[in-house]
């Protein structure tokens, strides 16, 4: 199995996706909120590029929920932290969801084979659903504002790591790749404390979104693996939502 990863969504290419399975990770926080609300049993989470889009995108039982640079966009039922999505009010709706980064980043890997959302929340699940596809992986880091966000590479080493013990065929990286492997093999009992003093965590603080960064920073957590299909529709690979949380920090 060939693993590459890709630091930002400006660096893929069509070339980087066609025929693999693509796991696009935004830890803070747009696909640890799409686990979190599949988790919670909303229906489906629907990933929209653009703010119009979304205020016009008319279904049934429908949230529209996403921020532009952390802030919630204006009239939107919810934002894109996870909390948010903690509650039964979103049980059986479609979240229609677009942020700064994270849901762009899905979109550019909707040519993939398959489109999973990766968070800390779910690495063992992500990985555990990789083996079974037995494709090629893209690990699709959607970064901050097109620069590397050391949360996703975290995220990335976590699932090579876990790919390394799962996958009974060899793993083939890419530099990043081996260079974010090598990183977790050192640190991986302090990924919460360096994903809190990443620039995310940083700016997260900022806004008083503690709270955020901790919950975001829990390794497996959530069994619940979001698969992209038609129309850029989200839901659980193969139903398993997961359960609820709980371990809250």
């Amino acid at each position: 199995m060939r693993v590459d990863v890709v630091g930002n969504v400006n660096e893929v290419r069509t070339m980087d996706i066609a025929g693999r399975s693509a796991v696009v990770i935004d830890v803070l926080c747009t696909t640890s909120t799409i686990v979190t609300a599949l988790a919670y049993d909303a229906s489906a989470v629907i990933a929209v590029e653009t703010v119009p889009q979304a205020r016009h995108m008319e279904m049934k039982d429908c949230i529209r929920g996403g921020e532009r640079f952390d802030k919630r966009i204006t009239g939107f039922e919810v934002g894109n932290s996870p909390y948010e999505y903690m509650t039964e009010d979103i049980a059986d709706k479609t979240i229609i969801l677009t942020t700064t980064d994270g849901t762009r980043a899905l979109i550019k890997a909707s040519r993939a084979k398959h489109v999973l959302a990766g968070s800390l929340l779910n690495v063992k699940a992500v990985a555990t659903v990789l083996c079974e596809l037995q494709r090629d992986v893209l690990l699709l880091c959607a970064g901050n504002q097109d620069d590397f966000a050391l949360e996703d590479g975290l995220c990335a080493g976590c699932i090579i790591e876990e790919l390394h013990q799962q996958s009974y065929s060899p793993i083939q990286l890419n530099d990043l790749g081996m260079v974010l492997h090598q990183a977790v093999s050192q640190c991986q009992d302090s990924i919460p404390d360096m994903v809190r003093v990443s620039s995310g965590g940083r700016r997260l603080e900022k806004l008083g979104r503690v709270h955020d960064i901790s919950y975001c920073s829990q390794l497996n957590l959530l069994d619940c693996v979001p698969e992209m299909g038609v129309g850029n529709r989200m839901q659980p690979y193969r139903g398993i939502r997961g359960g609820k949380i709980f371990k809250l920090l």
